[in-house]
């Protein structure tokens, strides 16, 4: 090895001092490819010579760039520590150099420039910078490379922000040559075949995709309200990117769910009230525009989005969330006014999959079927859609619902007939109750109700105290303990007694007032008998009272209808009325003129409300009002033995609703 080397220097001095061909000494090799080119010039120029190397020195000739760059590594490895720091030091001097290059300060003057330029010329150039800026400003919190290519200030990020938010949509539709504000879909899909699109597409891309980045790393609910605001006029670029348009429903979705703050006066420990602001109702007013301009692209989406937010959002109930929560199901069928033969299709296919959860839990008698059925999740969907049924009953769209939903909830009442779930049952009569009054269809909630008042723990003494005032609105069942107060008794008898006049006050204009009537007021009169209770006897009395008094002011209504089947008077009144054929003198017909011909006369009276039972019920609705705001501002337990009904008492019953209730009061 020692003569090679010995020969290798020889022949070096001897190409720096013998060859006369080369004219400089061979500078220092950069790379491999650099020597590469030289060896392979050499054999061109000095061929003698390189068949030498060749046979002497063959490991010079044959190498390659990896093995070239491996030993460059291990040369640099195996350098003392001196050269080590040095290398170390310089290799910071040059990131140093090149952070110093690649970050740039965006400063106030040079937004105001860029915005000038935009303003006043509309220059490309411009508009690109500010939206360089924008993905700088969006992903400033972010920890990627790329979000520290510029640095800003706070007052800059807010110019920056409010500039492209508030003037984007007019610069894009400009340089697009759009009108200046609305539009549809069809408009955007020929847009797309033009050459103005081809090249600045990117830019609304730019402008769409960092404002959502942006929207999810938002916290401040007036800054989210206020980018979504601006982003509605932009909402139309979004059917030209169908993955954009699906992130911005789901966002958007769980923005009309966003869980309200609880505000508390720390001074004095008190709740002032709830914040939040306009999100959700600036966040319904999105969905609904881009279900509007888009059209069948993205109903289902919106549709299916907003019906997850308020099932994910209806978990547990309490006195403060039980806004929310009606709120939320507002929403949902404020969205379904946009596109009813699809809203149809969904709600079709939502109330089945709450009949068949239904059927199983009759079929099998599970206890673990029976929780699906008995929680607040299942009783908010029944609410969502007879909030549905009540506004769109109507429609020939939404009509044929009514039925099923009924039914459903029918069988929920009497799937578990326990004192327990009292407040459960209430709930759905209730609900039967609003389905009527807003279809005018005759359903028998009166036998649920009149069974309710014949359950024995609604006769026996109060052996558990006073107890704790029960809001019924929010539980679905009570404990044991909870049975057996006077508080609890109380609530469900007032309840009854409230929604069997609702249910009379809807029919207190109908001739047949007095055959629908006898029945339960004859129900009414035998609780009177059992019952001990003097105030459930005296309540029950005024209500047979106001039953009796309204079947006195129909009967009169009927009296003064004079018809007799062969009189001309009622041939003449069917004539006019349209009703059947005048030759049809059967007794089906006849009783159907009479009926159609009270109800015209019952027409007046019922806008006026002048039936007694329409009074009664306005007095029991403010009655109702007075006792439900008393137990939301107030929680005090009245009694001396209420104390044991404490969440220990709750736990130990495993009573799920009180515990639920609990252990989510102010988690929103």
């Amino acid at each position: 090895m020692g003569s090679k080397k010995k020969d290798k220097k020889v022949k070096k001095d001897s190409i720096k001092d013998g060859n006369n061909t080369e004219e400089a000494p061979v500078k220092p090799v950069e790379n491999a490819k650099d020597h590469k080119s030289q060896l392979q010039r050499l054999s061109e120029k000095d061929p003698e010579f390189y068949e030498f190397l060749k046979e002497h020195d063959k490991e010079l000739l044959e190498f390659d760039d990896e093995g070239d760059a491996e030993s460059d590594m291990d040369g640099e490895e195996t350098q003392e520590g001196e050269d080590e720091e040095d290398d170390a030091m310089d290799h910071k001097d040059g990131l140093a150099k090149k952070d110093e290059v690649s970050t740039k300060t965006i400063t106030s003057e040079m937004v105001d420039s860029w915005c000038k330029a935009i303003r006043e010329e509309r220059r490309i150039g411009a508009i690109r910078s500010i939206m360089r800026a924008f993905r700088s400003a969006c992903h400033c919190g972010d920890d990627d490379s790329e979000s520290k290519l510029s640095s800003m200030s706070f007052p800059v990020f807010n110019k920056i922000l409010l500039f492209v938010l508030s003037e984007m949509d007019g610069i894009l539709r400009t340089i697009l040559k759009l009108p200046l504000s609305g539009g549809k879909k069809e408009m955007i899909l020929e847009l797309m075949n033009t050459r103005a699109w081809k090249n600045y597409n990117h830019l609304v891309k730019a402008y769409l995709g960092n404002a959502l980045h942006v929207l999810n790393q938002m916290t401040d609910t007036d800054m989210i309200a206020f980018t979504l605001r601006r982003l509605k006029y932009s909402s139309l670029f979004l059917a030209a990117f169908p993955s954009l348009l699906r992130k911005y429903i789901k966002l958007v979705s769980d923005f009309c769910a966003t869980t309200k703050l609880a505000i508390w006066d720390l001074s004095s420990s008190s709740f002032l009230g709830y914040g939040g602001g306009a999100l959700p109702i600036v966040s319904l007013l999105f969905l609904r525009d881009i279900c509007i301009r888009l059209g069948s692209d993205c109903v289902d989406e919106c549709f299916k989005g907003i019906y997850k937010a308020y099932v994910l959002n209806c978990h547990f109930v309490n006195a403060n969330k039980l806004q929310q929560v009606q709120f939320l199901g507002n929403c949902v069928n404020e969205l379904f006014r946009v596109d009813l033969p699809s809203a149809y299709q969904h709600a079709f296919v939502f109330i089945r999959q709450l009949a068949m959860i239904l059927r199983e839990a009759l079929a099998t008698k599970r206890k673990e079927i029976f929780r699906k059925v008995y929680e607040w999740k299942y009783m908010n969907c029944l609410q969502l859609w007879t909030g549905a049924i009540c506004a769109y009953g109507s429609e020939p769209d939404f009509q044929p619902l009514a039925y099923p939903l009924t039914q459903i909830i029918s069988g929920v009442v009497r799937l578990v007939p326990t004192a327990r779930y009292l407040p459960l049952r209430l709930r759905c009569i209730r609900m039967l109750n609003q389905i009527a009054a807003a279809t005018n269809t005759f359903i028998p909630v009166a036998v649920l109700l009149s069974d309710m008042l014949d359950m024995k723990e609604l006769h026996k003494p109060p052996t558990g105290g006073v107890g704790k005032a029960v809001d019924l609105r929010t539980v679905l069942r009570v404990s044991k303990a909870t049975i057996k107060t006077r508080a609890f008794q109380e609530a469900c008898v007032f309840s009854v007694i409230e929604e069997l006049a609702e249910h009379l006050a809807q029919w207190s204009y109908s001739p047949a007032f007095f055959e629908l009537s006898f029945v339960p007021a004859v129900r009414l009169r035998n609780f009177c008998k059992s019952t001990k209770v003097e105030r459930f006897r005296r309540e029950m009395r005024q209500l047979i009272r106001e039953i009796e008094a309204n079947s006195e002011f129909t009967n009169k209504k009927r009296m003064s209808i004079s018809y007799l089947p062969n009189d001309p008077a009622s041939s003449s009144f069917m004539e006019n009325s349209k009703i059947c054929d005048i030759r049809d003198n059967s007794t089906l017909r006849f009783v159907d003129m009479i009926f159609s011909h009270l109800r015209v006369a019952f027409n007046d009276e019922k806008k006026k409300g002048a039936s007694p039972l329409s009074k009664y019920v306005e007095i029991l609705r403010q009655k109702a009002k007075e006792r439900n705001d008393s137990l939301v501002e107030s929680s005090v337990i009245v009694g001396e033995k209420a104390s044991i009904f404490g969440k220990k008492k709750a736990r130990r019953d495993d009573d799920d609703d009180e515990m639920m209730m609990t252990t989510t009061m102010m988690t929103i």
